[in-house]
């Protein structure tokens, strides 16, 4: 199994930019064979960080 974790850094005058940067991986992540566990944000410290969580049971 291969696990991806990504951390990102979020410019808050570029959410919705993001939002929709961020549902474009979630179906491309499916097609490919992959589990997309969804986009993350803590809920103490800093408000701009967000995680997003996705794995491959195997290789493409």
């Amino acid at each position: 199994m291969i696990t991806c974790y990504l951390k990102y850094v979020i410019d808050p005058y570029q959410v919705n930019e993001f939002e929709q940067y961020a549902k474009m991986w979630i179906p491309l992540v499916h097609k490919l064979g992959g589990t997309h566990h969804g986009y993350f944000l803590p809920h103490e410290g800093a408000n701009n960080i967000a995680y997003a969580l996705f794995f491959f049971s195997k290789p493409c």
